[in-house]
């Protein structure tokens, strides 16, 4: 099995050495290199191209999330596992987006790193399991979403343009010259959209284009 080369990204030296002395016990890791702010950790991956990089957030110049943004951008190919003390949504959601492909919190075990590394390094994703309900929040969330706005009780596409309008206090005529289609063909639509949605007034309507997102209170 060929070597995987680390680069190691940690502002306190004691943690990058008690990584090193970690990693290399380990039969195939090889740390190339050792880089205290985010900066450095830019350059020396450009230099060293390593396979893996462990990265800290919290650095004294620009945070690992930036750093590993513009490492990605650079070298799409270089792996990046986030090694940190922060576990809120806020920093594993922007640490993903940079192009993290592995998030472990500093209190796992030895092992949860060694994993997340080769996990990464054979092009797939490793998040600590405590952080893995984050993301299955989050995707039922955008799915109930998305369900949400696909769901519109039949109601056509042309439809949905005149509810937006009538709910934000268009009248018919202005309707109509604004989707370039007559006031009678606007009427007809208002009187399908009551029909459908079984709605009675423009209070209803209102609060039923609130409810779906097409409009904001």
């Amino acid at each position: 099995m060929a070597n995987v080369n680390l680069l190691l990204v940690d502002d306190h030296e004691v943690v990058r050495t008690g990584l090193r002395m970690l990693l290399e016990s380990q039969p195939d890791l090889v740390i190339v290199g050792e880089a205290s702010s985010g900066l450095q950790a830019v350059e020396m991956a450009r230099e060293l191209t390593p396979d893996v990089v462990v990265m800290d957030i919290t650095l004294p110049d620009i945070s690992g999330i930036e750093a590993t943004r513009r490492l990605k951008q650079a070298h799409p190919d270089i792996a990046v596992v986030a090694l940190t003390i922060h576990e809120d949504e806020q920093y594993f959601f922007e640490m993903l987006q940079a192009g993290a492909s592995g998030y472990v919190p500093k209190r796992a075990a030895p092992e949860d790193l060694v994993a997340a590394i080769w996990a990464v390094q054979a092009g797939e994703v490793y998040i600590y399991p405590s952080l893995a309900k984050l993301l299955v929040a989050d995707f039922l969330n955008r799915e109930s979403e998305e369900t949400q706005r696909a769901t519109m009780d039949g109601l056509t596409p042309r439809e949905h343009e005149v509810l937006a309008l009538l709910a934000e206090g268009l009248s018919n005529e202005e309707i109509a010259q604004k989707l370039a289609i007559s006031k009678h063909t606007v009427a007809r639509h208002r009187e399908n959209l009551m029909r459908k949605l079984e709605l009675h007034s423009r209070s209803e309507l209102v609060k039923y284009a609130i409810r779906k997102g097409l409009i904001n209170p």
